[in-house]
C-alpha cells in the first residue's frame, strides 16, 4: 500500500517507518527475518530510496531492526523499545536536499560580496579541517560547520545566516542524523578539504555561478557518500542498487544545478 501524501508535521520517512513497523508487528516480516530490499520497499510504499533509508534508521534507533553490512536489514524485535519512535526531526536526506538549495544560492550571493579577509578566514578553516581530520574528526566536522556559516555571514544577510544555521541545528537534533554520522565515521568518511577548496576558489574569483555549482556539487557528493556508507545489502546487490540510488538521487537534484 502506497504511503499517503504527507500532512503538516508528518514526516514522509516517519510514515514509511510506521508502515514497516506495522508489518513487523503483524508478522509479515517475522522475527529474525530479512526485510525486502530498499528497492522493493520503495516500490511498495511509493517513496524514494533515500526516504526508505531514513525510515530504516528510525527503526534501527527504536530497536526493531538490525542492519548487517553486506547482508541486509533484519527484524530484531516485534515491538519498539520505546512507546513510540522519535520521528519528530527532519530526515538526514531532507536536510541535505534543503542545504543544497539554500546553501547553493547563499554561496552564489557570497561570491559577489565576500572580501579578502573573509576569503582568508575560510582558507584558514580548510587548513584547520585538514589538520583535525588526522586528529579529531568531530572537531573537523565542527570546523566544517563554521566554514558553511562563514559563507552565509559573507552575504551580510541575517535571514540567510539564520536559515543555514537552522539546518545545521536540525541536523544536530535529528536522532537519525546522529546515527548516520556514527556510521559515516566508522566508514572512515571525513570532511573533504578538496571540495571545500573548490568552493573557496570560486569565492576567491568572485564567480557566483561557479560558487553555486561548487557548493551543490559538494553537497551532492555528501549525499552519495552517506548512501554508500549506509548500504546494507549483499555486495552483488549493493553494486547494482547503489548505482541506481545514486543515479536517481542525482536526477532528483539535477534541476538544482
Amino acid at each position: 500500500m502506497a504511503v499517503q501524501p504527507r500532512e503538516e508535521g508528518n514526516r514522509l520517512y516517519a510514515q514509511v517507518a510506521r508502515t514497516l513497523a506495522a508489518r513487523i508487528a503483524e508478522g509479515v516480516y517475522p522475527l529474525g527475518g530479512r526485510l525486502p530490499s530498499e528497492r522493493d520497499i520503495a516500490a511498495s510504499t511509493g517513496v524514494s530510496r533515500p526516504t526508505v533509508r531514513e525510515a530504516i534508521l528510525a527503526l534501527e534507533l527504536d530497536g526493531l531492526v538490525e542492519v548487517r553490512t553486506g547482508s541486509g536489514v533484519y527484524v530484531a524485535a516485534l515491538a519498539p523499545a520505546r512507546a513510540q519512535a522519535d520521528t519528530s526531526g527532519f530526515g538526514p536526506f531532507e536536510i541535505l536536499e534543503a542545504r543544497a538549495l539554500i546553501e547553493g544560492e547563499t554561496c552564489a550571493l557570497a561570491a559577489t560580496l565576500i572580501d579578502d579577509a573573509g576569503v582568508s578566514a575560510l582558507a584558514a578553516m580548510i587548513d584547520a579541517m585538514e589538520l583535525e581530520n588526522e586528529r579529531d574528526v568531530e572537531r573537523s566536522e565542527e570546523i566544517d560547520r563554521r566554514f558553511h556559516l562563514g559563507i552565509a555571514e559573507a552575504t551580510q544577510n541575517s535571514a540567510l545566516v539564520a536559515a543555514v544555521d537552522s539546518l545545521w541545528a536540525a541536523r544536530d537534533r535529528s536522532p537519525q542524523y546522529r546515527l548516520l554520522s556514527d556510521k559515516v565515521r566508522r566508514a572512515g568518511i571525513k570532511p573533504r578539504a578538496g571540495e571545500h577548496n573548490a568552493i573557496l576558489a570560486a569565492l576567491r574569483q568572485r564567480n557566483p555561478h561557479a560558487a553555486r555549482n561548487a557548493m551543490r556539487d559538494h553537497l551532492r557528493r555528501v549525499i552519495d557518500s552517506l548512501l554508500q556508507a549506509t548500504e546494507s545489502e549483499a555486495v552483488e546487490q549493493a553494486i547494482e542498487q547503489a548505482r541506481a540510488t545514486v543515479a536517481a538521487t542525482r536526477q532528483r537534484y539535477s534541476g538544482i544545478a
